[in-house]
Order: C-alpha cells, then structure tokens, then sequence
C-alpha cells in the first residue's frame, strides 16, 4: 500500500504564490542546464576542431621539415658539383693540362713520339 500523505493541502494565497514559484524555480533550473549543456557541448566541438587543425599543422609541419632538408641535401650537392666544376675550369685553362689529356685519350702527339695504348688504362682525368 502507498502512504498518503496525512496533512492536507491548503489552497490559500500563499501556497499558490509558493507553488508559482517554485514553477519558475524550475523552469529557470531547466534553462540553466539547457544552456549548460549548449556551452559544453560548444566547447567541445571547438576543442574538437582546434586539436584537428593543430594535428593539420603539424602534419603540414613535418612534411615542409622533410622537404627542406631533401633540399638541403640537393643543394650540399649541387654545390659540390658547382666546387668540382670551378676545378675543371682552373684546370682546362691550364695548357699542359689539356694537352696531356689529348695525348692521353686522343693519341695526340709529339713530333718523332709513338703512342702505346694499353686496353685496361683509364683515362687520367
């Protein structure tokens, strides 16, 4: 069996007044966890998009690293090309130089001189 209440209810002024507020009572409780809610749920799809977009960032960050150290290498590379280069140069400008090359891989020679090529020599340049 369910108890009853023993004290009857009263329907004066007061008690209506009472019970109108605690209506808005709530109603306004109801409100504020309705907008507590909204905030949270608000915060957390901005969380949310924030941690995206820094993951994006740094994604986009390692790959930008990865390239510019492929460049850097290409360009250690590049200068050790243009080093090597600038020594041809120096050396082709040099006389000698490039006649020992002529004699070497051309059979180039001087007047009364017989040349002897060897099958297994490389060039000595």
């Amino acid at each position: 069996m369910a108890k009853k209440e023993a004290v009857t209810r009263l329907d004066s002024t007061y008690m209506k007044h009472y019970d109108a507020y605690m209506e808005r009572s709530q109603k306004k409780k109801k409100r504020l966890v309705r907008r507590l809610v909204m905030f949270v749920v608000l915060v957390m799809v901005v969380a949310g998009a924030m941690v995206m977009y820094h993951m994006k960032q740094q994604s986009l960050y390692a790959e930008k690293k990865e390239h510019y150290e492929n460049l850097q290498k290409q360009m250690s590379s590049l200068k050790d090309q243009e080093n090597h280069l600038k020594e041809e140069i120096e050396l082709l400008n040099d006389e000698d130089y490039v006649l020992q090359i002529a004699r070497s891989n051309y059979f180039f020679s001087k007047k009364g001189e017989i040349i002897f090529k060897l099958p297994n020599e490389d060039p000595s340049y």
